[in-house]
């Protein structure tokens, strides 16, 4: 294969940070890097995508899957404190710095575009640019050990791998609310809030690989129908989810989440969360006790992406991160939040230093990280395909969402809540979770109506 530059192999590269395998159809991405929690570095970037540019042309490779070494992590993010320490070796760091996500968003929307099945196993630590390899797939895994974040806050920067697309389009203000706390999801409740389309113990997935490897498809079957096999497949190695493991972001919580996030500039999330009392009130108070911590211009940013991320296109998603980042790395946020939270362990020095001091900041603090026509030609991110679109083109094969539980409601003619429930969970084979699901999302947005019906609350 005939490889752009900056996709060949350089010197110094690992060759062992990548191992990748075959067994009949199935051919396999394991990220072996497990002492540094299998973090993303351009090494294995220039690795994995010519790779999967080679099987997506092969007749021979069927189903892809992305994991990690080890029982620690998935991908615990990209290698942020070698960019930070980048951006203060040269004058030009920075720039050396964006080629380095450049190249990453490159591999995301690949991935994000791929044309045949991938499935990526969430098992452990899966932050940052391990999202960034999962989030966008047609199967998202995840198993007890997984454990979820958008961290970029606390480093100064924002979440990136095209996370300006997924968040905004999660239930209500649960993507504005992780992306501007860092708040962290765990096992099972990865799956509940759609960040995971499935759920299976950990001990099952190299039984599910080898099962994977074994599945025959024909010429003719189209990519739906390979799908859909497929999540047959995994469903039949889920054992349950575990019954001490509740929604976390559901009820009161979720309901708070849903007022207090639904601002649109910070001052009046800070102001909404301090009014919180009663039963969330003390979360309110960790909550605002995090945005503190956070780094003033990344809040500001964070929330105007959440604002707009959901208006752009998935391509047009990885090459506005790419602009912002860019940015990112030339601002003294970044390298300061990585250097003094990884590197030194004390506390960052933000610039501004404060919400408070952002305040003051004549103008919007966050408007040129938004100012796109203002990056050089030379500097504009070129994907490695021309591939596009504005929703997940398998959203269906995860949980369902409020809209489609909304649908479900309206569309019924006067349907009971156990109408809707086995409408939906009927739409997905009876497969584990779903109900829990529709019933959380039923107790908050439906009352009893005439008869037994539901009736739908829009606010």
């Amino acid at each position: 294969m005939d490889l752009p530059a900056e996709l060949r192999e350089r010197p110094g590269d690992d060759p062992d940070d990548v191992v990748f395998g075959s067994k009949f159809s199935l051919r396999t991405i394991e990220l072996n890097r497990p002492k540094k929690l299998n973090s993303l570095n351009d090494s294995m970037i220039r690795k994995i995508l010519p790779r999967l540019m080679e099987w997506e042309k092969s007749d021979m490779a069927n189903v892809v899957v992305m994991k990690g070494a080890g029982e620690k992590a998935f991908c615990a993010g990209g290698d942020v404190a070698a960019l930070a320490e980048l951006n203060k070796s040269t004058d030009d760091g920075w720039a050396k710095s964006a080629e380095y996500f450049g190249l990453e968003y490159k591999l995301d929307h690949y991935i994000a575009t791929y044309q045949k099945p991938y499935v990526a196993f969430m098992d452990g630590i899966t932050m940052g640019g391990g999202v960034g390899l999962s989030i966008h797939a047609p199967f998202r895994i995840a198993t007890e050990r997984t454990v979820f974040a958008m961290p970029e806050t606390t480093i100064g920067f924002f979440p990136d791998v095209g996370a300006s697309f997924f968040l905004p389009r999660m239930n209500g203000q649960v993507g504005t609310y992780l992306a501007l706390t860092s708040d962290r999801l765990k096992g099972a409740n990865t799956f509940y809030s759609g960040i995971a389309t499935h759920y299976v113990n950990s001990t099952s997935l190299l039984d599910l690989e080898a099962r994977l490897g074994e599945l025959r498809f024909r010429d003719y079957d189209s990519l739906e129908t390979r799908l859909r096999l497929i999540n047959d497949t995994i469903e039949e190695f889920t054992t349950g989810i575990p019954h001490d493991e509740p929604i976390h972001i559901a009820g009161e919580l979720r309901k708070a989440i849903d007022r207090c996030f639904s601002h649109g500039n910070i001052d009046e999330i800070i102001a909404a969360l301090r009014n919180e009392k009663g039963a969330t009130e003390e979360w309110a108070a960790r909550t605002l006790e995090a945005l503190q911590k956070r780094s003033p211009t990344s809040l500001h940013v964070t929330l105007r992406q959440m604002r707009t991320g959901s208006r752009w296109s998935i391509a047009d998603t990885f090459r506005r991160e790419h602009a912002m980042a860019t940015k990112f790395m030339k601002h003294p946020d970044f390298t300061e939040g990585v250097s003094a939270l990884l590197v030194r362990k004390d506390t960052p020095t933000w610039k501004p230093a404060s919400l408070e001091e952002a305040a003051k900041v004549p103008g919007d603090i966050a408007a040129p990280f938004f100012a796109f026509e203002d990056v050089p030609e030379n500097m504009r991110l070129r994907l490695m395909n021309n591939r596009d679109y504005t929703e997940y083109p398998h959203a269906h094969l995860g949980v369902p969402g409020e809209s489609e539980v909304e649908e479900a409601v309206l569309a019924g003619g006067g349907r009971t809540r156990d109408q809707v429930v086995t409408e939906i969970v009927g739409r997905r084979n009876g497969r584990q979770g779903i109900k829990t699901v529709v019933r959380e999302i039923l107790d908050r947005k439906t009352s009893p109506g005439e008869g037994g019906a539901v009736r739908w609350h829009s606010d």
